[in-house]
């Protein structure tokens, strides 16, 4: 693949993106039903930093940030560099998405990440049972994420994330849970790799709302949708190429994500992708665009990157702000 070529598939899929964010009336006339309705954590299936994101998340194939364990935990196998980052994420209805990550290898044939995940709802307006305002109320969802990934050789790494889930949804009515992920990590080529991860075995939140209503009060368990994923990434370092597309049942919905990252100049880059593309439920995909800039001190790199998602439901978008540091 030549550079020119490389460009053009960079550009179509950014004219893609573009052509489907300027379509208001599917966002209008569609109001479609979805079998992910009511299920426990959907800020967690957003993706987190500005990078997977901004690449539709498509990137479980793709050791590229410190998400990277988040995506796929035999990719901190693949690091070459240590990496750390902090992403800020504001999303409509007054929520925001979180993240503080941490990866690197550990020399020969290991890798590990840290990650702490932050959802939440605020400025919630509660009322009385006369409907006047009372005080105002918020949520706190968050997932501590350890990720270990080792490589039995040189092409191949397996991964586990064990992760421990906690949520204060209101005073005393809060759930503190364990679940695991697993991946792996296969280079088929040095351009091509392939991935595949099952995400949130065992996940759940386990309530009990005794303590606050007393004998009245019940014990439930929400059960995470269990996620089976396939992904496949390409990497071209001569004319900076990065792409990815991914094949995923969330339960039983089959999701396609598609994303591409280019680098324009040695210290900035461009990428585009698209989420939710399904053909089961009249779902409307989630559209993204963003970029980073990186600068260069001695031993270190410092970095901004920028997401916005698309909310096909919503009034705006989300978006997503991340410093990153990786150490040569």
């Amino acid at each position: 693949m030549s550079y020119n070529s490389g460009k053009t598939l960079a550009c179509a899929l950014f004219l893609i993106v573009g052509a489907c964010s300027l379509d208001p009336q599917r966002v209008l006339l569609a109001q479609p039903r979805s079998s992910l309705g009511g299920q426990p954590a959907p800020a967690f299936r957003f993706g987190f930093g500005a990078i997977g994101p901004g690449m539709g998340n498509a990137v479980s194939a793709l050791p590229s940030s410190a998400s990277a364990g988040y995506y796929n935990p035999a990719l901190t196998a693949f690091l070459d560099h240590p990496y750390a980052s902090a992403t800020l994420g504001l999303l409509t209805l007054d929520r925001n998405l979180n993240f503080v990550g941490y990866a690197r290898r550990l020399p020969p044939k290991a890798g590990i990440s840290f990650g702490v995940i932050n959802a939440g709802v605020g400025d919630i307006q509660g009322r009385d049972r006369d409907g006047r305002p009372t005080e105002i109320y918020s949520t706190s969802e968050n997932a501590f994420v350890f990720s270990f990934g080792l490589k039995p050789n040189e092409w191949m790494a397996i991964g586990l994330s064990p992760k421990i889930f906690y949520y204060s949804l209101y005073e005393d009515v809060s759930s503190t849970t364990v679940g695991f992920d697993v991946g792996v990590m296969m280079r088929l080529h040095p351009q091509w790799s392939v991935g595949a991860v099952i995400h949130d075995i065992s996940s759940k939140y386990r309530w009990d709302t005794s303590p606050l209503y007393g004998n009245s009060g019940n014990s439930m368990t929400d059960r995470f949708p269990l996620r089976r994923k396939l992904s496949l990434g390409y990497e071209h370092a001569q004319i900076g190429l990065m792409a990815g597309a991914e094949f995923e049942y969330i339960g039983s919905l089959p999701i396609v994500r598609l994303g591409a990252n280019m680098t324009l100049a040695e210290q900035f880059q461009i990428r585009a992708g698209i989420d939710q593309l399904t053909w089961k439920e009249n779902l409307l995909p989630r559209i993204s665009l963003g970029f980073s800039f990186e600068s260069s001190y001695e031993t270190w790199r410092p970095g901004i990157s920028y997401a916005f998602v698309h909310d096909p439901y919503g009034s705006g978008g989300m978006h997503f702000v991340s410093l990153s540091v990786r150490f040569e």
